[in-house]
Order: C-alpha cells, then sequence, then structure tokens
C-alpha cells in the first residue's frame, strides 16, 4: 500500500528524516573526533526523536488510511477509531 500524504505533512516528515539525517552525522563526527561522551548521548537522543516523530506520523496516516477506508456507519468509525489507538500505542 503507497501512503497519500498530504504535502504539508510530507513537508515536516522529510524536515523531521533530514534533520535525523544530519545529527547522526554529526553523532559520528563526535565519535570520530573523542568528543565527551555526554555530548554524543545528548546529539544520539535528539536525532533518535526525530526518528520517532517522523516514523509515527508516517504510521499514522497509514493506519487512518487503511482504517477509515471500512468506515461506513458511526459505529464502524468508532470501532476504527478505537482499533487505530490501540495499534498506534502498541508501536509507542
Amino acid at each position: 500500500m503507497q501512503l497519500d500524504i498530504a504535502a504539508d505533512e510530507l513537508k515536516s516528515v522529510l524536515n523531521r528524516l533530514r534533520r535525523a539525517q544530519g545529527q547522526i552525522a554529526g553523532v559520528i563526527r563526535m565519535i570520530e573526533e573523542g568528543k565527551d561522551c555526554e555530548d554524543v548521548v545528548t546529539q544520539l537522543a535528539a536525532a533518535s526523536r526525530a526518528l520517532d516523530r517522523a516514523g509515527f506520523s508516517i504510521i499514522v496516516t497509514g493506519l487512518e488510511q487503511c482504517l477509515a477506508d471500512e468506515a461506513r456507519t458511526p459505529a464502524d468509525k468508532d470501532r476504527m477509531r478505537a482499533r487505530l489507538e490501540k495499534l498506534f500505542l502498541s508501536l509507542a
């Protein structure tokens, strides 16, 4: 299944991924240069958060698309919302 991500969401995801890419490159440089361990870990944590946020944004979009296609009645939508929330939280 291909994700249908709105342009503004896509831009946000790409920005987060680029930020993480730069942070990871920075971590590599810091390790190669023998920088302080605390600084390396701080930078690595920032990269991890950027990746997590990008990933969750993509996951939510995909799950919404999969589940929304099945919604036909308000009760269906409520069940799908609960299902979506459960799936999302299982990934957190």
